[in-house]
């Protein structure tokens, strides 16, 4: 036996361990990402769950959806399709909101120095890059409340990194302020569009705004569910829009504000929006 079948096997275990105990778990890929969509749920044809706009448990028979397929079921944790997920998993990840905690997620020194001056002390878990401290009680999720500072809990999955030191204290009232007061990021200014008339006297190819909006939609999740590369997974986002609406005169000011908004929300400036944006463009020549 390898010892990528041994670590594996250990997340398997682990994940039976902690839904034994009322976590709601779910297997991550490489890269601390959920595994994609089931078959029938490709390109979010099955509606709301993939969105993440519509709470609730997914009810695809493989591991679908993020956070939504988080399960305590041992029957489904260790059902042939999620067998086939943890052979090929690299790590364990939980439904915080699911469980009843929110973890406050510290990126760095800088947010980890703030949070013991700001909030109550509570169960500390170390991550690669800063700690998780976790509270009892479930909230909102919310990211960038501060520089650095993420909560997960509702509608929001976390990396399982081990129960940590210390005892777990409730929810303050200070950390589901910073979800009511998050700043609003600066809205930018946009590029004007300027793209080649579509064939057909102008009419757009895609025939129905809802093709556009679902598109939008879409790439706005996705760049809200980035949790590394965040620059990358803005340009191939813009990448995909531009290739599938750019040409076709649909795309709006307004369409392009949206997606440039949720990149700002994940950290990102309004000038590596707009390079990202100019790029994306100028590799697509439209």
């Amino acid at each position: 036996m390898t010892q990528s079948t041994d670590v594996r096997g250990e997340h398997l275990r682990t994940a039976l361990a902690l839904a034994a105990s009322g976590v709601p778990v779910l297997p991550l890929r490489a890269g601390k990402v959920p595994f994609g969509n089931c078959r029938r749920c490709t390109d979010n044809a099955c509606g709301g769950r993939p969105n993440m706009k519509t709470p609730g448990p997914c009810t695809c028979p493989g591991p679908c959806h993020a956070w939504a397929a988080a399960t305590t079921d041992p029957h489904v944790i260790t059902s042939i399709a999620w067998r086939h997920a943890w052979r090929r998993a690299d790590a364990v990840a939980y439904h915080p909101g699911g469980a009843g905690v929110t973890v406050v997620d510290l990126d760095n020194a800088d947010a980890i120095a703030w949070a013991r001056e700001h909030l109550p002390v509570t169960q500390t878990v170390p991550t690669t890059r800063g700690e998780h401290w976790l509270y009892l009680g479930r909230m909102q999720s919310a990211n960038g409340v501060r520089p650095g500072v993420d909560i997960k809990s509702t509608m929001a999955y976390a990396r399982w990194l081990g129960s940590g030191a210390g005892t777990m204290a409730y929810l303050p009232d200070a950390v589901r302020a910073l979800a009511v007061n998050k700043p609003a990021p600066a809205r930018p200014s946009p590029q004007a569009l300027t793209v080649p008339a579509p064939a057909g006297g102008g009419e757009c190819r895609h025939r129905t705004p809802a093709f556009l909006e679902r598109g939008i939609a879409m790439a706005e999740q996705r760049i809200t569910a980035a949790t590394s590369g965040v620059h990358n997974a803005v340009y191939r986002t813009f990448l995909a829009v531009l290739s599938t609406h750019g040409r076709c005169g649909c795309l709006t000011d307004t369409h392009v504000a949206r997606l440039f908004i949720a990149a700002q929300a994940k950290g990102e400036s309004a000038r590596h929006c707009a390079e990202a944006w100019t790029n994306a463009r100028t590799t697509l020549g439209v």
